[in-house]
């Protein structure tokens, strides 16, 4: 399966979403181009294949999977980037606060490409489900657990009522009950989750939508699911995004879909967010 995504998207952001998937010769090719981007554009697709120690034809191919023709295609758009990059450099001072502003900038300047997988269509096919849905439940486990019941909370809250299942098991049956005309988000960063899996199964056993939510375009819960939603990694890689786990780029979009939905719904979110507002106010103290 090759990159199907927005074509002005960035090599790193293409790389994000599909690397999982790579055979490990593609893979060569993919780390010697993510170690040293720089070097990589002044070599033929033969000369990084030789220094990759893989054929040229992985090559050829590595790069049509992220949706270039071929490798001189994956160098301009590389020498682009790293342009991009080079522009905003900047030295920080030593120190945890200089860390921490160092972090940040390189997240606010990965966050344009985050979107780059996702579809119009996709995207308004999963806000008018869960905004019409009779029934909504959400489901994640392990560290997107927090989103799943930040976003259940979110979506009641603008008169979406939504359900979220904390055990695993819980999951399960609550997704065998669903019926047809039923929908349910499940969220995953690495989307091979495999608690989350067996939920999503049951999801499709019961015949009701299922928007995914995840980092990586070749996964199996993709491949359950009726609409993904493929959020590319702000980390960039499918090693970082297990170790580390940022969910950042998760939250934005869940916050942006919560916000869709409230248009969707027009008074009905006006309403509820004012009795939201008067029991916000019952319990604050002075």
């Amino acid at each position: 399966m090759s990159w199907t995504g927005n074509s002005d998207a960035s090599p790193t952001a293409r790389i994000a979403t599909v690397r999982n998937a790579l055979v490990p010769s593609e893979d060569k090719f993919i780390q010697l181009l993510l170690d040293d981007p720089a070097a990589a554009v002044e070599n033929t697709a033969q000369e990084i294949a030789d220094r990759a120690g893989v054929a040229r034809s992985t090559v050829i191919r590595a790069c049509q999977r992220l949706g270039y023709r071929g490798y001189p295609q994956l160098r301009v758009a590389l020498t682009r980037e790293l342009a991009q990059t080079e522009a905003r450099e900047v030295t920080y001072e030593k120190g945890a606060l200089g860390r921490i502003r160092a972090e940040v900038d390189a997240l606010a300047a990965a966050l344009p490409h985050i979107t780059a997988a996702l579809d119009s269509d996709g995207v308004d096919d999963a806000v008018t489900r869960i905004a019409t849905a009779r029934r909504l439940l959400v489901i994640a486990n392990g560290l997107s657990s927090a989103q799943a019941s930040d976003l259940a909370m979110r979506l009641t809250a603008i008169g979406r009522p939504s359900e979220y299942v904390a055990d695993a098991i819980g999951q399960q049956i609550a997704a065998r009950g669903l019926a047809p005309d039923d929908a349910c988000v499940v969220i995953s960063g690495s989307g091979a989750n495999e608690s989350t899996l067996r939920s999503a199964r049951a999801v499709r056993a019961s015949g009701a939508h299922l928007i995914a939510v995840t980092s990586f375009a070749q996964s199996p819960l993709v491949e359950l699911a009726d609409n993904a939603l493929v959020i590319a990694p702000a980390t960039g890689s499918f090693r970082h995004e297990l170790e580390h786990t940022s969910r950042v780029s998760h939250t934005i979009l869940l916050e942006s879909l919560v916000g869709l939905v409230a248009s969707e719904l027009g008074e009905t979110a006006d309403q509820t967010r004012a009795l939201v507002l008067d029991v916000l106010s019952d319990n604050l103290s002075e």
